[in-house]
């Protein structure tokens, strides 16, 4: 009976129109009061208290360093970077969006900051070579959800917070899988690419691409300066996230001079504005969450499940599908603060390593951000391609069917992540 009640206040109050964060409130009240232990102050600390974590505080910095990322023009110097070594191979502007996709998943761990910069940059070019523009959309789309599953990474940091998992583990867990997206999507684009007849860029030659590298360099260092600071321990991913906006700053300002002092204002602002959206939500999603755990929700799902504990691959495609269909609805940071809490008792329980179902889980609701009937970062990138969302929701399919085969590929396999992070554990 509980479930039906947490699923039907938490269901009822979205179809009706209410954000996210305030229906995920409004759950916590009528599950207080159907336990009969409503109290305003029960509200009002849980929400105090699930702000009041300093691990949070890498949300605000990762997300002011992709804007100073963005205005400091590290991402202009990334994509030229990737064009001057391949932008001559056939099908060669999707092959850039792909590996400026993976480099940028390295530097914001933003979906929606990264598919824009790079459809801001790379479409009009798309389009002009000939390319098939829909599905191009798709293409950057689809590279864009890279961006939460490399670290450093903002969905691995609320995940890790709601889910009581290491954070720096899910870091390290998730440069593998990343990597091995990619890789799909340019399989598939490949394939597609093929059939296309799309002008190339001329080849460089090497002294072009040698100056390429030199004048993204200091943008190429900024992954190896988090990653590496992180899996030595120089820093905590907290404190990373300092490091790599300080870095931004110093780069855009002193280096690339593309940042000016009368623009800081300004991305400070953008920062600032989505932050209170994301830690809004987090502090109303702790209160469900407190309430989930007192109400015993995941014993009753753990109960309607029970028969698929004993085996965990089956476990966990019944799980990552139910993730997957939530996912189309909802953005991913409430999938995670909605789900995590009554699902890691469940995986706890059937012996599933649990850094290893953090990266799935939230791989899944990555995937869900270019799945209809929703779609967060296909509306960003049909906003700025100017596409109709129809179109490339067209697009974007068979790149949407890549990402889930190496999702299904990554459950039957769970070693393709468990050796990758026992060799990076040290």
């Amino acid at each position: 009976m509980i479930i039906l009640v947490f699923l039907a206040s938490l269901l009822g109050s979205m179809a009706i129109g209410l954000p996210v964060a305030f229906a995920l409130m409004f759950t916590g009240i009528v599950l207080m009061s159907f336990m009969g232990i409503f109290n305003p102050q029960i509200l009002a600390q849980n929400m105090i208290e699930g702000a009041n974590t300093f691990t949070l505080l890498a949300i605000p910095f990762f997300l002011l360093a992709g804007e100073l990322m963005n205005q400091g023009g590290l991402s202009k110097r990334i994509i030229n970077f990737a064009i001057s070594f391949v932008g001559h191979l056939r099908g060669g502007l999707g092959i850039v969006a792909i590996v400026a996709a993976i480099i940028m998943a390295s530097l914001s761990g933003s979906a929606a900051a990264d598919s824009a910069a790079l459809a801001a940059i790379l479409i009009p070019m798309m389009r002009d070579a000939g390319y098939n523009v829909p599905r191009s959309a798709g293409l950057i789309a689809a590279g864009g959800i890279i961006a939460p599953v490399i670290p450093p990474s903002i969905a691995f940091i609320i995940f890790g917070v709601a889910a009581n998992v290491s954070i720096t583990q899910l870091f390290l867990a998730g440069i593998t899988p990343g990597i091995i997206m990619g890789l799909g999507l340019l399989v598939v684009w490949q394939f597609i690419a093929r059939r296309d007849k799309v002008a190339t860029l001329p080849r460089q030659d090497w002294p072009a691409r040698l100056k390429a590298t030199a004048d993204a360099g200091w943008a190429l260092l900024m992954p190896v300066i988090i990653l590496g600071g992180i899996r030595f321990g120089v820093f905590t991913p907290t404190e990373a996230a300092v490091v790599a906006a300080a870095y931004a700053l110093f780069v855009g300002l002193f280096i690339y001079r593309e940042l000016k002092i009368a623009d800081l204002y300004f991305v400070l602002l953008r920062a600032a504005k989505t932050t209170s959206v994301v830690m809004f939500l987090v502090a109303s999603a702790l209160v469900s969450a407190w309430l989930i755990t007192s109400a015993n929700i995941p014993g009753e799902v753990g109960n309607l499940i029970r028969p698929l504990i004993d085996n965990p691959t089956l476990l966990l495609f019944a799980i990552i599908a139910l993730v997957l269909v939530v996912g189309t609805a909802l953005d991913l940071a409430p999938t995670i603060l909605i789900l995590s809490p009554v699902l890691m008792p469940i995986i706890r329980q059937a012996g599933i390593d649990p850094v290893y179902f953090g990266v799935l889980f939230v791989m899944t609701t990555c995937i869900g951000l270019i799945t209809p009937p929703v779609g967060i970062v296909l509306n960003v990138v049909s906003g700025v391609a100017r596409v109709p969302m129809g179109k490339v929701i067209g697009g974007v399919l068979p790149f949407l069917l890549a990402h889930i085969a190496v999702l299904v590929l990554l459950i039957l396999f769970p070693e393709l992540v468990l050796t990758p992070l026992r060799w990076l554990r040290g």
